[in-house]
């Protein structure tokens, strides 16, 4: 079997996840297949200090790292911008990448691969915070800042820090195939594909979080119980709100109406059901709320473009769609 060297590149003031959990996905890839081979290498010599306090001891240093490599990884963290300012070190990782069998970046190290121009005329994706910079710096990326990962070619980008670990898993997948991948993710207790065509953000998330504790209490409800009655009157109740006050609050609090956030919810809680379990689409769709198949096809067409079946053909393991 040929070993896989995986190499990732690392800097002052990285942010620690962005190596370790790859890294174990990785290692746990070896455990099982025993053709990976993890290495790090920084720009220089002695441990190299993530932005959390924690420091790590790099394999090699860049004038060290020679021969081949499956994989290189840059990592991202605070001092990502730093290291694009270190023509030595982005010209090794320009090389490097060019000899190697593709190039993947966690969180934003996504402008390590800008910096290295390996990202021009590409699609790629970082943390939601930095995509507006990324297309600022870099115009001749299309940067989307919806998915967990996006995959241009052998060139490979992630989101926020632990889409790192989706993206290893991901590429595990391609190199040793769906048992391996999920026997990694039953290990590491994650999802077996948080896919990459996913949003960044759950509903909860993309949403404000509310100062008022009963639309936060709402926002809960909505979440545990999306087969029950969330139109605005019985919400309002539930807050003890008019109709009218709820629905002008929830809005300036949330930055959504009531009727959006509910879909979205409802579409989270579809999409959880579609790759984690063989419900069919019937009972997924009384389950999330959407009551008839008709429904929740509309609504997946409408907001993630694909209906459900083709959404659960790309991202589960099962195919029970009627």
């Amino acid at each position: 079997m040929s070993i896989r060297r995986i190499v990732f590149a690392v800097f002052p003031d990285f942010q620690i996840l962005d190596l370790t959990g790859p890294h174990e996905v990785f290692t746990q890839a070896g455990r099982l297949t025993g053709g990976v081979v993890l290495e790090t290498v920084a720009a220089a010599p002695g441990p190299v200090l993530s932005s959390g306090g924690l420091a790590v001891s790099p394999t090699l240093t860049i004038d060290e790292a020679a021969g081949p490599v499956d994989t290189l990884i840059a990592v991202g963290g605070w001092g990502i911008h730093r290291a694009c300012e270190d023509g030595h070190f982005v010209d090794w990782f320009a090389r490097t990448a060019h000899r190697a069998r593709r190039t993947a970046s966690v969180c934003s190290g996504a402008f390590l691969l800008g910096a290295a121009g390996l990202l021009d005329g590409r699609r790629a994706v970082t943390h939601w915070s930095r995509c507006d910079q990324l297309a600022e710096q870099y115009p001749q990326v299309t940067v989307d800042p919806d998915p967990i990962f996006v995959r241009d070619g052998e060139v490979w980008t992630s989101a926020g820090i632990t889409a790192g670990m989706d993206l290893a898993l991901a590429m595990t997948e391609d190199d040793h195939g769906p048992e391996i991948s999920r026997a990694i993710a039953r290990q590491m207790v994650m999802f077996v594909q948080r896919p990459g065509g996913q949003a960044q953000f759950s509903a909860q998330l993309a949403a404000q979080r509310p100062e008022r504790a009963p639309l936060r209490d709402i926002l809960d409800w909505i979440a545990d119980h999306p087969d029950c009655d969330l139109g605005v009157p019985a919400l309002a109740a539930r807050a003890a709100m008019s109709e009218r006050n709820f629905t002008r609050v929830f809005r300036a609090e949330t930055g959504h109406t009531p009727a959006a956030y509910v879909e979205s919810a409802r579409i989270e809680a579809a999409r959880r059901l579609l790759e984690t379990t063989s419900a069919t689409l019937e009972s997924v769709a009384h389950a999330c709320g959407f009551g008839t198949v008709e429904t929740l096809h509309r609504s997946f067409k409408r907001t993630l473009q694909v209906t459900p079946g083709e959404y659960r053909k790309h991202f589960s393991a099962y195919t029970t769609t009627v």
